[in-house]
């Protein structure tokens, strides 16, 4: 196992107030009984019993995966919040899994109950691999929250199944998965088991990905079908055009992308890998510069769930999946530990404030699957009509027949703890700011860290540091690239220090009782687009620390588009404690740029309009809580001049 920047176990951090203590509340009461409810209710629970009979309602072929999501977002909450009752929830649902395993070692609803025949036919389209490694991620998370070890020793059987029939030797099948996921999940089993069987298949699944003669083609013959006729048209789509190591940019599904990239920088990692590493690289670079939205959405497109080309960002219709965005979240992490530089962790918070907890609402039990930047009447970010007269706004809902963001976001809500901070050798990374405490082991010694702070909606931090033996060591605090002036202060006295990727490193002898004090400057920014951005020119975006904002018509009335607020308006922030649960809003001298009167049609002369310039002051929210009051417009990217 690597020890660079190594991860801290979820039991030694203790979120406790502010932000993230809410949200995890809110996961722990609302959320998770909202997906247990959707889970039975549908029958996904149930569906393991493997009692489906022709006629009846077919299970579908990614319902594995919802347990595997559901499960591992109990574990974490178990990890920080035992509860009897939850656990006796998660037992029962294991049992099920366990009774569902076939004596081979294989394990799948759908190819178990309903086409048995069709079992490991079609792993470019059918999810089997998908399936396995989200089931694979709950049973590790399930084994370090409870000791138990039923899941984990069921997967490990499923695993040395698969393991049995694909790889490079001889008489076993050189295929790979369509919907990448395994391959971390694999890496993961590895870390929890300590059997590197688990390891060499990862990298061999992540070798093989694109190779020639191509094993989706050979599938497709196999199955009596011409490979040309594939529905999606290209390899892109699952990242499979080429192999691994020759790819540059980021292509494809958004979601099966980054999960084949987190997998690709976990191998790099545990191998040293630096072509692989280079690959990593480049397509992160390539994300960043050229597909990512300002709310760390990925993935413009309906049509593919995915890529298209450089900065295509439209907002209406922005798909932007909040699967996408968490699955960002593991990548960034990931690519911080191969390449400790402040750029991932940037981008992991852009992501982990706006796009992925919009995805759920303020009180937990409704979802978005995507997440547009602009909201209007009878357009959603599918791109198609509603098909009603009247007027239809895109709202959260309880569920839907592909559920995969509702577990994924609880997952990731509930082990929040692990991101704050890793450990390399003798320092100690502070990632991410929320109130809480932590043992951490430093290079052998113990240490206890407690963070105080109101983050994101302001700006000073503190940190007491707290040595089980005085010592020297080093403690990197990150300075946020949206952050333009700070200081930092040890037991009141200044520390000057250039940050290095990111980060001010303080290395001094450490006693119990020593304070660092953050301050993080945090106005109001007016963010620009890139020029090429077609779809936001003349167009401004707010932002405040790593929270971006958005206009709604609950504050602002209709057409947002005319919503114009000028360059040299000033802008202020208010907290508003009575605003869904307290929040930080943006005050604006804007103005409203329409005709005072329209005489019909849907053009006019200028010549012919008098337009009225009335001033207006505007109120933006964070981009997060929206769709979370009355139905009207949104708006993320406003007029400017």
């Amino acid at each position: 196992m690597s020890t660079q920047n190594k991860p801290i176990s979820l039991k030694d951090v203790v979120i406790d107030k502010g932000f993230w203590a809410d949200r995890q509340l809110t996961n722990r009461e609302h959320t998770l009984p909202a997906i247990q409810h959707q889970m039975e209710k549908t029958g996904r629970v149930d569906a393991w019993k493997l009692d489906w009979q022709p006629g009846q309602p077919k299970p579908h072929i990614f319902w594995d995966s919802d347990n595997g999501k559901w499960i591992e977002a109990m574990a974490y909450s178990l990890t920080t919040h035992p509860d009897p009752e939850l656990e006796a929830v998660a037992d029962h649902v294991i049992d099920l899994i366990e009774k569902a395993q076939q004596p081979d070692g294989y394990l799948n609803i759908f190819f178990t109950a309903v086409e048995p025949e069709n079992k490991l036919k079609n792993l470019r389209d059918w999810h089997e691999f998908y399936d396995a490694g989200h089931l694979i991620e709950a049973a590790v998370a399930y084994y370090e929250a409870t000791g138990k070890r039923k899941l984990l020793d069921v997967m490990s059987r499923y695993a040395d199944y698969i393991d049995s029939l694909f790889g490079p030797n001889e008489g076993q099948k050189r295929g790979y998965d369509g919907h990448p996921e395994v391959e971390l999940a694999l890496v993961r089993l590895y870390h929890a088991t300590g059997n590197e069987r688990y390891l060499k298949l990862s990298k061999y699944f992540v070798d093989e990905r694109g190779q020639e003669p191509q094993y989706f083609d050979l599938e497709a013959i196999a199955r009596g079908e011409d490979p040309k006729q594939y529905w999606a048209k290209t390899y892109r789509y699952c990242q499979a055009h080429k192999p691994v190591r020759e790819q540059d940019i980021a292509t494809g599904h958004s979601v099966r992308a980054a999960y084949l990239y987190s997998g690709m920088a976990d191998i790099a990692l545990e191998t040293d890998d630096e072509a692989l590493k280079k690959a990593c690289l480049a397509i992160w670079d390539d994300l960043n510069e050229h597909h990512l939205y300002i709310t760390g959405g990925l993935g413009p497109a309906h049509a593919n769930e995915g890529f298209t080309v450089p900065y295509d960002l439209p907002n209406e219709t922005a798909y932007a999946e909040t699967c996408a965005a968490i699955a960002l979240v593991f990548w960034a992490w990931r690519m911080f530990r191969l390449d400790p530089d402040s750029k991932y962790i940037d981008t992991l918070e852009r992501a982990l404030y706006n796009n992925v907890i919009s995805g759920v609402s303020h009180e937990g039990s409704t979802f978005f699957y995507a997440n547009p930047l602009a909201a209007y009447p009878n357009v959603t970010p599918h791109g198609n009509w509603s098909g009603i007269i009247g007027e239809k706004y895109y709202r959260r809902s309880e569920w839907f027949d592909c559920s995969c963001c509702p577990p994924n976001l609880a997952r990731l809500v509930a082990s929040l703890g692990q991101y704050i901070y890793s450990t390399d050798g003798d320092t100690l990374y502070v990632h991410l700011y929320a109130a809480n405490h932590a043992t951490l082991d430093v290079n052998g010694r113990s240490v206890k860290v407690t963070q105080e702070t109101n983050y994101p909606w302001e700006g000073a931090v503190g940190v007491k540091v707290e040595p089980e033996q005085a010592g020297r060591f080093k403690v990197a605090l990150r300075v946020p690239a949206w952050c333009r002036e700070y200081s930092v202060s040890v037991n009141g006295e200044k520390v000057t220090s250039t940050p290095v990727k990111g980060y001010v490193v303080i290395d001094r002898e450490w006693a119990a009782g020593d304070r660092i004090s953050l301050d993080l400057a945090m106005p109001i920014e007016r963010v620009m687009p890139h020029p090429r951005i077609r779809h936001d020119a003349g167009n401004v975006a707010l932002q405040r620390g790593p929270v971006v904002y958005c206009l709604e018509e609950a504050d602002n009335g209709a057409n947002l588009a005319n919503v114009v607020i000028p360059n040299d308006a000033k802008l202020t922030a208010e907290f508003d404690p009575n605003l869904l649960g307290g929040v930080t809003v943006i005050k604006a001298e804007g103005q409203r740029v329409e005709p005072s009167a329209w005489k019909g049609g849907l053009y006019q002369a200028q010549s012919a309009q008098a337009v009225a310039e009335k001033p207006v002051t505007v109120t933006a929210i964070p981009y997060f809580l929206w769709a979370n009051r009355a139905e009207g417009e949104m708006r993320v990217w406003i007029r400017a001049n």
